[in-house]
C-alpha cells in the first residue's frame, strides 16, 4: 500500500524525513507559528467519497488519454451537464439530442436517440464513475438568439421525454440499460438571463417573474411524474447560478402547493472564499427545514476557484491581465487555486453537503486540468492527491483549522495507515506546526507549492509535534503519512 501511494502522489520521488537537527528550533520560536491539532484515535465518521466528484469524463474522442487522466483523479461521480459541449459533434445527453422532434409521440421508443449517450456514459462507468444525470440542455452563449435553451412550448411533453430517458437507463427500455442511475437533476441555471431557460429574444428583469413561474411548473411536474413511475430514484435541482435563496423559496412554495418534495436541491459557486461555500450549506439546510423538507439533500454541483477579477478577467484581452490570470501563483489554476481546492475538499467532508462536484468542463483551458499542450495545471496535482486520499482512507479523524490553514486527517480501513493533509491557502507564515496525537511512526512528508508538486518536504516530528517548513511564501500544502501500526514513535 505504501509503494502504491508514493507512486501515485509523489510521482516517483523518494520521500525524505528531515531529522530534528535539520530544523532550527530558534526559528520556530521566533516565528511563533499557529499550532493546529489532529488526533488519529478520535474517529469522526466515514470518509465521504461522494463529496469528491466532478464534471470531468472520458471523451468520445481521445478515449484512452481522457480515460486515463480522469481515472487518476479517483472521482466518485460525474455530472453529465456540459458533456454535450465537450464532445464536439456528438448527439449526447441534452434533451434535444435524446428526443429531437417534439411533435412525435414520447411513448414510442423509436423516436429517441440514445446510442451516442450510451457509449459516452459507458466510458465513465468503465473507469468506476457513478452517473449524475442532468435532464435538460447545455448552456447557450448565443446572446438573444436561442435554439435549445428555450422555454419549451409543451412542458408536459418534455416531462414525458424525461421519463423515457430514465426508463431507458434504469429499466432497459428502448434497447437500454439497467444501470440504476440514482440522481436526476432538472435543468441547469434557470435563473440565468440570456443563456438558460429563455424566451425567444431578449430576456431581462421584466420577464424574470414569468420565467420563474414557468420553471416552477416544469420542476413540480417533473418531480411528480418521475417519482410516480420511478419511486426509487432521487429527483431535484435546479443547479442555480449561485445560492439564490429567493428562487429556491419560490420553488419550495410551488412544491408545497403541488404536494411534492424535492429529493435534493443544487446550486453553484465560483469564487475564492471557502467560508462562503460552507455558509451556503448552513443557510440551505435552514431553508429546507423551514419548509418541512428535512430529508432534502444539499448538492453543490459546480464549484471552482475564481479570482477577484471574476469571469471578466478570464476573457480579457489585455496582456497584463492575461499574464496574471494565466501564469504565476495567483492564476486561474495555479497554486492559490489549488490550495483553495484542497481546502474546500477537506472542509466539505464535515459540512452539511451531501454531494459536491468540482467544476470541470473541457479538459483543456480555463475549466480544464491541462493547457493546450497537455501540460497538467497545478490543480490537476491537487485533485489527484485528494483522490488518492479518498481511495486509501476510510475513516475521518479529528482535525482543526486555524486562519489560512486547514487540516484533514484520515486513516485506512484496517487502521494501520494514517494520512494528514495540511492546506495553507494564501498564508504568509514560513512554518506550520501540528500537534499530532496517536500518530505512530512518521513515514513520509511531501510539499506542494508554486514550484513543487508533492516532492519531499522538510519535516520535523518531535514529542508529538510536527513542524512543516514552507519553501516559499504564499499558498502551499503538505501531505504526510504515518504508520499507525507501530505505536507512538516520535522521530
Amino acid at each position: 500500500m505504501v509503494n502504491k501511494f508514493l507512486i501515485a502522489c509523489c510521482m516517483g520521488f523518494v520521500v525524505s524525513v528531515v531529522s530534528a537537527a535539520a530544523v532550527s528550533t530558534s526559528a520556530v520560536v521566533a516565528k511563533s507559528p499557529m499550532v493546529l491539532s489532529v488526533d488519529f484515535a478520535v474517529e469522526k465518521g466515514p470518509v465521504r467519497r461522494e463529496l469528491h466528484s466532478s464534471g470531468y469524463a472520458p471523451m468520445v474522442e481521445d478515449v484512452a488519454d481522457t480515460s486515463r487522466d480522469v481515472k487518476a483523479l479517483n472521482f466518485h461521480s460525474v455530472r453529465t451537464h456540459d458533456l454535450a459541449r465537450i464532445n464536439d459533434g456528438q448527439r449526447v445527453v441534452d434533451a434535444h439530442f435524446i428526443f429531437p422532434l417534439m411533435h412525435l409521440d414520447a411513448a414510442n421508443p423509436s423516436n429517441y436517440y440514445f446510442k451516442a449517450t450510451d457509449y459516452m456514459l459507458g466510458l465513465s462507468r468503465d473507469i468506476g464513475l457513478e452517473i449524475f444525470y442532468r435532464l435538460g440542455t447545455s448552456i447557450e452563449h448565443t446572446g438573444t438568439t436561442h435554439f435549445n435553451a428555450r422555454i419549451p412550448e409543451d412542458i408536459d411533453k418534455l416531462v414525458e421525454t424525461f421519463a423515457g430517458t430514465v426508463r431507458h437507463y434504469n429499466q432497459g427500455w428502448a434497447g437500454g440499460k439497467r444501470w440504476g442511475i440514482k440522481y436526476w437533476e432538472i435543468w441547469n441555471e434557470p435563473d440565468g438571463l440570456n443563456n438558460m431557460w429563455c424566451f425567444s429574444g431578449r430576456n431581462d428583469e421584466e420577464t424574470s417573474e414569468l420565467r420563474q413561474k414557468l420553471f416552477v411548473e416544469l420542476y413540480v411536474k417533473t418531480l411528480k411524474r418521475l417519482k410516480s413511475e420511478f419511486p426509487e430514484i432521487k429527483v431535484g435541482g435546479p443547479a442555480l447560478c449561485w445560492y439564490n435563496e429567493p428562487y429556491l423559496t419560490a420553488l419550495f412554495k410551488g412544491c408545497k402547493e403541488a404536494g411534492v418534495a424535492p429529493d435534493f436541491i443544487s446550486w453553484h459557486y465560483y469564487g475564492n472564499r471557502p467560508d462562503d461555500i460552507m455558509e451556503q450549506a448552513e443557510s440551505a439546510r435552514r431553508l429546507c427545514d423551514e419548509y418541512g423538507f428535512t430529508d432534502c439533500e444539499l448538492i453543490n454541483n459546480e464549484w471552482h476557484f475564481l479570482g477577484e477579477g471574476g469571469f471578466r478577467d478570464l476573457r480579457n484581452n489585455d496582456p497584463a491581465v492575461q499574464e496574471r490570470v494565466w501564469s504565476g501563483p495567483h492564476s486561474q489554476n495555479g497554486i492559490d487555486s489549488s490550495c483553495f481546492t484542497l481546502t474546500v475538499l477537506s472542509r466539505l467532508q464535515t459540512s452539511k453537503y451531501n454531494q459536491a462536484f468540482f467544476y470541470g468542463c473541457r479538459h483543456e483551458g480555463a475549466w480544464g486540468y491541462m493547457d493546450h499542450f497537455g501540460n497538467k495545471y497545478k490543480v490537476w496535482h491537487a485533485l489527484k492527491a485528494f483522490g488518492q486520499l479518498m481511495k486509501n482512507c476510510a475513516t475521518l479523524c479529528e482535525s482543526t483549522r486555524e486562519g489560512t490553514v486547514t487540516t484533514f486527517a484520515a486513516k485506512s480501513s484496517d487502521g494501520n495507515a494514517g494520512w494528514l493533509l495540511v492546506s495553507d491557502y494564501c498564508g504568509n507564515g514560513s512554518e506550520i506546526v501540528v500537534d499530532v496525537k496517536n500518530a505512530g511512526a512518521l513515514v513520509s512528508a511531501e510539499i506542494f507549492d508554486h514550484e513543487r508538486n508533492f516532492t519531499p518536504a522538510r519535516a520535523l516530528m518531535k514529542d508529538g509535534r510536527l513542524t512543516l517548513k514552507k519553501e516559499i511564501d504564499g499558498s502551499a500544502a503538505f501531505l504526510v503519512k504515518f504508520d499507525l501500526s507501530k505505536g507512538l514513535n516520535n522521530l
